[in-house]
């Protein structure tokens, strides 16, 4: 049976130092933490299970999204909880609401409870003030990687943009808008406008300015009229599934058809875009399989001391019945 004399021994550090890296019971380095876990890997060691009425707690790990009601975001967490689970850790959950004020108070909270490491998608990953303080084992989730965080798991968001528009271009349409969140919530969002930029100047045709809305509510109420009327778009591209959804209804309230007048897609290929008829075009990331992959690369980086790693998942277009080709009309 290994014991902590060995994890000890083949950390270089003393027994007292191996149980309070182990225990959680006191400080020690973020240098001290990793060898002692890589050594605790390496031997196999397992802590013995706490006797009852023990006050050694379960480890933890901390998760920020930006909503809890996004399918997103909701099937991220349970591929994380899922994989937490079978390592025997806990998963303590904060939202932002989209908004970067509130980030630093939610990873502040989160690192009160001591967890073995964080997974957090921010609103903008080169700005966040949550990103600024002392972490530990960090990983990203959604956002590109930064100097400071290389580990991340995410979709190349500029590259699905520019494949969305050229879709829409190869059907024909030319006048087409870009509808957001702010984009100071979500680099996600400001990725994929900048990818449409990319396909629409290649392709030399109008840029139009990206609308942007808030994104936490008033998709079932929101109006597009005076954007509508101002561009006259063919097509609209929208930032996210749960907004491109809100945009059929705002056009259809206008007293236009989908797609029948405008075309209308989305991003992520959240599963309600698929019951909904016409079926919603959109781009297809595999938000269940990057939460399960950030999980387990924070589990790697903090259990032993593996180094940060960047995971790019692949994205594919999925054809619905939300966009018409107009070139069939000539």
């Amino acid at each position: 049976m290994t014991t902590l004399q060995q994890v000890a021994f083949r950390a270089g550090c003393s027994l007292a130092t191996a149980s309070r890296v182990l225990n959680g019971t006191g400080p020690v380095s973020d240098e001290m933490v990793r060898k002692v876990r890589r050594a605790a890997a390496e031997v196999g060691y397992r802590p013995a299970a706490a006797p009852s009425g023990s006050s050694r707690r379960r480890p933890v790990i901390g998760v920020l999204i930006p909503s809890v009601t996004n399918p997103v975001f909701a099937a991220s967490l349970s591929s994380i909880q899922n994989r937490m689970l079978v390592a025997g850790h806990g998963v303590l959950i904060a939202q932002s609401d989209y908004d970067p004020a509130r980030e630093a108070d939610a990873v502040a909270s989160l690192l009160n409870q001591q967890p073995t490491g964080l997974i957090l998608t921010v609103c903008d990953a080169h700005r966040s003030k949550a990103l600024s303080a002392d972490l530990p084992p960090t990983v990203l989730l959604g956002n590109p990687t930064t100097a400071r965080f290389p580990a991340a798991v995410c979709a190349d968001n500029r590259q699905a943009g520019r494949d969305i528009t050229e879709y829409l271009l190869s059907c024909g349409h030319r006048r087409i808008l870009f509808v957001s969140g702010y984009f100071t919530a979500s680099d996600r969002a400001r990725l994929r406008y900048v990818g449409y930029c990319d396909a629409m100047e290649a392709a030399r045709m109008a840029v139009l300015e990206a609308t942007q809305i808030p994104f936490v509510d008033g998709f079932e109420t929101l109006d597009l009229s005076a954007t509508l009327s101002r561009f006259a778009p063919s097509a609209i591209i929208a930032s996210n599934d749960l907004l491109a959804l809100g945009v059929i209804a705002a056009v259809r309230r206008h007293g236009l058809s989908v797609p029948d007048d405008i075309s209308v897609t989305g991003f992520d290929g959240i599963a309600i875009g698929r019951l909904t008829y016409p079926a919603l075009t959109t781009v297809e990331i595999p938000d269940a399989t990057m939460g399960a992959a950030a999980a387990s690369l924070l589990l790697d980086m903090a259990e032993n001391a593996a180094a940060p790693r960047h995971l790019q998942v692949a994205h594919r277009l999925r054809p619905g019945g939300t966009v018409r080709d107009i070139r069939k009309d000539t």
